[in-house]
């Protein structure tokens, strides 16, 4: 394949190392997680990024809804948890690859995003180590052949950084068909009560569709959604490209796994973004 390509930097530890076990494990979660279809167009998901044996029961709730769908360019916007750094970094070029294959850059898509606004950068070296992005492609490539993806990390994820994000995806995706996905986890290592109390005021925003009101209460509780500048950002994308309703698929946190640790939990999401009438 031409152009640089991304290597794996968790599998065999977040998620297994091997094609067979990766699908044995998606497979057990997606049919765990039996939902009906989200009313209207699919316009954009919001999943988690844990390890698998964490975040995968709720993400599948997310991801089953993609069965049976194929030739799909998924925009992925997550958070960089080991480089810092102001603005927005694309892959535009090649493909990431994991034990399921390669899964290649929509690189006319990411061309046409890089050229909305110069405080976008091809700039590949944040997603050298991150997981946000990573995390969804055993789901993705799992259930979606023909699979393309346009990888974006979020720097500072302040209120501008947010905003012109969204404005930059609306114009990219415009005439174009693309799943739009924010990556993010919720509260991190709160005992499971006091979690879920805070994770339920986010959870109310995305059910809202109020990016806005995510925003406030982001910078209310700095830091509580490792993500949470992902999500108002395409929620805000979503909403420019006829997004009219949010779906709560599932809520959970770490501790719901067998013999988990309700002392110290983070916090899961699975929402379904939709355009009424089309």
């Amino acid at each position: 394949m031409a152009g640089p390509v991304r290597k794996s930097a968790v599998a065999g530890t977040w998620y297994p190392g091997d094609r067979a076990s990766i699908a044995a494990e998606v497979e057990q979660y997606l049919a765990a997680a039996r939902v009906p279809p989200a009313p209207g167009h699919l316009v954009a998901l919001i999943c988690p990024h844990a390890g698998l044996r964490y975040s995968g029961p709720v993400a599948a709730y997310a991801y089953g809804l993609l069965r049976g769908e194929s030739d799909l360019t998924a925009v992925l916007v997550g958070p960089s948890h080991r480089m810092a750094f102001d603005g927005v970094a694309v892959v535009a070029q090649g493909a990431f690859e994991t034990p399921l294959g390669q899964a290649p850059v929509d690189e006319e898509l990411a061309a046409r995003l890089l050229s909305c606004d110069k405080r976008i950068a091809d700039e590949p070296r944040p997603h050298r180590s991150e997981h946000s992005l990573e995390m969804q492609l055993p789901f993705l490539q799992h259930l979606v052949p023909g699979l393309r993806i346009v990888p974006v990390l979020m720097g500072s994820q302040s209120r501008e950084e947010a905003d012109f994000l969204a404005q930059a995806l609306g114009a990219a995706l415009e005439g174009r068909g693309a799943l739009l996905i924010a990556s993010s986890d919720l509260s991190h290592y709160h005992p499971a009560p006091e979690a879920n109390a805070l994770d339920a005021v986010m959870v109310r925003d995305v059910g809202r569709l109020d990016p806005e009101g995510l925003m406030d209460h982001l910078e209310e509780f700095r830091g509580h959604a490792c993500g949470g500048g992902p999500i108002v950002a395409v929620m805000k994308a979503a909403r420019a490209r006829g997004a009219d309703r949010s779906t709560i698929l599932k809520y959970g946190d770490s501790g719901d796994v067998a013999e988990g640790d309700k002392r110290q939990v983070v916090g899961y999401l699975a929402a379904a973004l939709t355009a009424s009438g089309s």
